[in-house]
């Protein structure tokens, strides 16, 4: 059987196996890029909610369930694919992005299919931090820079950044506005840039 009728038909909770000894040997990324396939499935087990609630929260309101469970597939099929891209350290951030960009792709075919223009909300701004987050050196400093943010900017930044909630979402957890919402945004987001660029983690243009 191949590996995608394997992923695809695997129950919703995976039994993990036991008693192998050189799983306590190997890293869970270097067993991966093996292609120990116990290995994706404890991945999955860990973070498969994970990466469902990220797809949530960007298709709320336009992807329905059988298309997040589709787009949850994609992503640790993709993660298979690409396993040499991956480490212990950044395995988190990678399966995030990849989340993220399954989310979208669902997000089009949908749209296609139904014919329909659905309203979406424009990023606050074009300043991403997926390939930061995905350095552990670097996400340790974002993680001190989004402490000192103070509240509620703080919490916006990890459910926009971190979480990819939506605009109207956000405000309606704060009851904040979304038009301040999506300054605080701003603000928070040009506070982060001086601060890495301060530390020689981001060049400005």
């Amino acid at each position: 059987m191949s590996f995608t009728a394997v992923i695809i038909n695997r129950p919703v909770k995976i039994q993990k196996e036991s008693g192998d000894i050189l799983k306590k040997k190997t890293s869970l990324s270097g067993r991966l890029k093996s292609g120990d396939e116990s290995a994706l499935e404890e991945i999955m087990d860990k973070y498969t909610p994970l990466a469902s609630a990220i797809i949530y929260n960007i298709g709320r309101g336009i992807l329905q369930k059988e298309d997040i469970e589709e787009a949850v597939t994609d992503t640790f099929i993709s993660l298979w694919k690409n396993s040499s891209k991956t480490d212990d350290d950044t395995l988190k951030g990678y399966i995030c992005c990849i989340a993220k960009s399954k989310a979208f792709d669902k997000i089009d075919s949908v749209k296609r299919n139904m014919g329909n223009d659905f309203e979406e909300e424009e990023p606050a701004d074009d300043f991403s931090l997926e390939g930061y987050i995905e350095q552990k050196a670097v996400n340790e400093v974002l993680g001190k820079i989004v402490d000192e943010l103070g509240s509620p900017d703080r919490e916006i930044v990890i459910r926009y950044y971190y979480y990819y909630q939506k605009i109207s979402v956000i405000a309606e957890k704060l009851s904040l506005s979304p038009d301040n919402v999506k300054t605080r945004l701003y603000r928070a987001r040009a506070k982060i840039k001086k601060k890495l660029f301060e530390g020689g983690y981001f060049d400005e243009e």
